[in-house]
């Protein structure tokens, strides 16, 4: 599994590196000097969609078959929406986009900008996700998983070739999961080239579902989740993902954190980087600083997976 995987996110560098950003790798002195690592962002928050996102989306997308003319259907929060609806004009392909009926207006926005067709059903990510896949099958579409699909992780997968262009000599990687495609790429490429590099897998307490399928060895579903500001990672996995297979067997540790250190540490990255970051961002950030008094002298890289925030929210955090 690990080597195919491998493989398909060499292909995907191929394949997407026209139309994707290399994104930046900066030294953060801030979170150096509070901790005595050396530590490095990955900013995928300046990706073109402004997420990470882009790349797993367009992969999948690009590798289709070109005998492929199906309607194209998926599920989002708002990042792989973006992704997905940049790929369907990139591509000239047609689909659709499913939304939780609480989606941050702020990424519903963002998504009307490339008039793609919005549907929403549900309140909660998993349910979005599951209603998108029965109706794709109702209607002989294609579901494009957002997180449970080799392409998307393979795509995904591409930020690790960079992390390690960027700053070979790597001792850990902190990056936020929800579904785990981001992890799950990440993770498969830099185990690969350097098995000794930890990958800190980061989820906030209120939604943590795989913390929770990795420690019962099966997926876990949360019955009544908690609202997190971290909404790009929220929700749950179906059952059977390749990604949960994938980091049960390649992420060295899990950091849950809470609400409060996601929203300090979006108002804190904005007062010494002068950056926007999702909350989902935030989560990686947080959990380095739970782990800071372990890594001194280590190279760390934390993977700032977007910055799509929507305006109320920002100023919801920001106003205190």
């Amino acid at each position: 599994m690990i080597e195919a995987v491998y493989e398909k996110i060499l292909q995907a560098k191929s394949r997407i590196k026209d139309q994707v950003f290399h994104t930046p790798m900066i030294k953060s002195h801030w979170l150096t000097n509070i901790g005595n690592a050396d530590v490095y962002l990955k900013l995928e928050n300046e990706q073109i969609t402004g997420s990470f996102k882009a790349r797993g989306s367009l992969n999948k997308v690009l590798n289709l078959p070109e005998i492929q003319d199906r309607l194209l259907v998926t599920a989002s929060t708002g990042n792989h929406a973006q992704g997905m609806a940049r790929a369907f004009l990139l591509s000239k392909k047609k689909g659709i986009i499913f939304l939780p009926e609480n989606a941050d207006r702020g990424k519903v926005h963002a998504l009307q900008n490339y008039q793609a067709d919005l549907r929403f059903y549900g309140t909660d990510c998993l349910q979005t996700e599951l209603h998108a896949k029965s109706w794709a099958f109702e209607n002989n579409a294609e579901y494009v998983s957002p997180y449970n699909d080799i392409d998307i992780i393979a795509g995904q997968g591409t930020i690790g070739i960079e992390i390690l262009e960027q700053l070979p000599l790597m001792d850990c990687v902190f990056v936020t999961i929800g579904g785990g495609g981001l992890a799950s790429g990440i993770a498969t490429y830099l185990k690969t080239k350097n098995p000794k590099i930890k990958i800190i897998g980061c989820l906030p307490e209120n939604s943590p579902e795989m913390y929770l399928s990795v420690q019962a060895g099966e997926v876990v579903y949360l019955e009544h989740p908690k609202e997190t500001l971290s909404d790009g990672s929220a929700g749950g996995l179906e059952k059977g993902s390749v990604t949960f297979e994938i980091c049960e067997e390649l992420i060295d540790q899990f950091v849950l954190v809470s609400e409060e250190e996601i929203a300090t540490n979006i108002r804190e990255t904005l007062k010494f980087h002068h950056k926007i970051i999702e909350g989902s961002a935030a989560v990686a950030i947080a959990a380095y600083r739970k782990l800071k008094n372990e890594l001194s002298a280590k190279k760390v890289g934390i993977v700032i997976c977007g910055g799509n925030i929507g305006y109320e929210k920002l100023k919801s955090v920001i106003c205190i």
